[in-house]
């Protein structure tokens, strides 16, 4: 007996030592994979068609086709998609990241245009694809699927691609495009999300008018709730590091403590069921404006970098699974004893969502364009035309949500389920290599010289330390003097009570810049410094 139970224990070490060292030869792999997709993406730095997002698909896509034949047919990766990983490790810090990086005067300059484009644009872009999906796909022989099936369609196709996007567009050569569409592809990856979340949460058999406004007012408080978090999470942040002084004994204090409180915002907002990607946005614009400041040199230095390494990672890990992933043979398999059907379905979901997103921008363009007295303000047709084919990329996020709509567990059961799967990777595979290949091209074409708008000239952008806000203060925006006025300049009037009421009542609490952080063998050791203390550091101080 003794003999038996030593034998099972040697064999489930046996299996549980080869599982072990199939995870460390699958993790070797993919580590050597990001290096050579970093070390491809450098050489092709300068070529105006390539970007990281198109280098990771496509040595995703390479090795895909190598471990399927070594493996004779039966995968093509070496890791199970998870929606869980997805969402949980390596979305964060990328929209994260997108948040303590963006211009915040850009941003909320033109922060009602991009509610309109990522609010209710993705709304319009929802109901029609999901319609033309209803209209089309019933009348085809795709398997059966449901009406939650139809509207989780249309959440998922319009869920653009953020990631990619940061790839293609530039925030210093074309400030005002990577605004709005950078700004727009965060809000609309929220309400796609939202959305998808809805369609599997409410009972959708009978849709009527109650049911429509139970969504609506269902979004509304996920925004506002998922928006009013990550601002506290990031006040508190600022608070804790200005009061304790963590750089007194440790700048990892400082720089771990920023990376927990953001992560913490991100899984609460999960814990809650709101939108985590509003809320660690809007957390990282909250702590590039006041707790950056209020940490020492050294973090600054390293949680610049660290943030944006970590997303740097992130984003090539996403593009490179996606493209081995591509070409996993169990999804594929129910579909090739018809693949005409397949591409037919891909055709139609692309033709969609080019008409999806063609039916918001231009108008929604329109009326933006109506609320703005300045020409330079005003978004242009040309401009128009590179946001309306910009956001056509669909990419990780639309992955995550098919594979958690329309499978179990990683795997595929059902003929329509495998169809819109394998319909879902074509979309994206296409999406982002064709779209992405023409996007830069397009705007060299189109905006020969991008440059900043005339507007902007004078005002700088506010970043992260390099930026603005104590540049702003030397210059003197004046009241309007009349009504004709007051309309003519309704930015600047709304950004001067905005820095008045900052300096008055927030930053006394929370830092900001005008704080100088606790550096050993200075005159402000061990306190707060003012402003009059500061001597030679000393910054321009608000209105």
């Amino acid at each position: 007996m003794a003999g038996f139970d030593i034998g099972a224990l040697l064999e489930k070490l046996k299996m549980l030592w080869t599982l072990d060292h199939g995870s460390v030869v699958s993790i070797n792999l993919f580590v050597a994979l990001m290096c050579a997709c970093i070390v491809i993406g450098h050489l092709l730095e300068e070529n105006r068609w390539m970007n990281e997002s198109i280098t990771a698909l496509t040595i995703g896509l390479c090795t895909g086709v190598w471990i399927l034949l070594i493996s004779g047919g039966k995968s093509s990766h070496v890791f199970m998609f998870s929606a869980d990983l997805f969402f949980i490790y390596l979305l964060p810090p990328i929209i994260f990241n997108a948040g303590f990086q963006v211009k915040k005067k850009q941003f909320f300059r033109n922060f009602m245009t991009i509610i309109l484009f990522g609010a209710l644009g993705t709304l319009i872009s929802f109901v029609i694809i999901s319609l033309g999906a209803i209209g089309i796909f019933r009348k085809m022989n795709i398997g059966k699927l449901e009406t939650g099936d139809y509207l989780a369609i249309g959440a998922i196709f319009s869920a653009t691609d953020s990631v990619c996007t940061l790839q293609v567009l530039n925030q210093d050569e074309t400030p005002l495009l990577y605004s709005l569409v950078f700004g727009e592809g965060v809000l609309n990856d929220a309400t796609s999300v939202v959305l998808f979340n809805a369609v599997q949460n409410f009972d959708l058999s009978h849709i009527n008018t109650s049911i429509a406004l139970q969504l609506l007012g269902n979004f509304l408080y996920l925004f506002i709730s998922s928006t009013f978090l990550g601002f506290v999470a990031g006040l508190l942040s600022a608070y804790i590091i200005k009061k304790l002084c963590f750089g007194r004994h440790s700048t990892d204090r400082e720089v771990s403590i920023m990376i927990l409180m953001a992560y913490l915002s991100y899984m609460l907002a999960e814990l809650f069921n709101l939108s985590a990607i509003l809320t660690v946005f809007f957390c990282g614009i909250v702590m590039s404006h006041y707790t950056w400041h209020n940490v020492t040199e050294n973090s600054r230095c390293t949680t610049k970098h660290t943030f944006a390494t970590l997303s740097f990672v992130a984003e090539i890990f996403i593009f490179l699974y996606v493209g081995m992933d591509a070409l996993d043979i169990e999804k594929w398999r129910f579909v090739s004893d018809s693949p005409g059907i397949s591409v037919e379905v891909s055709s139609i979901l692309l033709g969609l969502v080019l008409v999806g997103r063609a039916a918001f921008v231009f108008p929604l363009s329109f009326l933006s364009n109506l609320t703005k007295k300045s020409p330079h303000e005003k978004i242009d047709f040309k401009q128009q035309v590179i946001i309306c084919w910009a956001g056509l990329m669909r990419g990780a996020v639309s992955m995550a949500l098919a594979y958690n709509q329309f499978t179990k567990e990683g795997h595929t059961q059902l003929r329509g389920n495998a169809i819109m799967i394998t319909s879902t990777i074509t979309v994206v595979l296409f999406s982002t290599v064709v779209f992405g290949l023409m996007t830069k091209p397009l705007i060299r074409l189109l905006l020969p010289s991008p440059g900043t708008p005339k507007s902007f000239i004078n005002v700088p952008l506010l970043g992260n330390g390099r930026d603005s806000e104590a540049d702003l203060g030397a210059h003197n925006f004046p009241r309007p003097n009349s009504l004709r006025m007051f309309l003519s300049t309704p930015s600047y009037t709304v950004h001067y009570y905005w820095r008045k009421f900052d300096n008055t009542f927030m930053r006394p609490v929370f830092g900001g810049r005008g704080f100088v952080p606790y550096a050993p063998g200075t005159p402000t050791e061990g306190s707060e410094p003012t402003m009059a203390l500061m001597g030679s550091q000393k910054v321009h101080s608000v209105l």
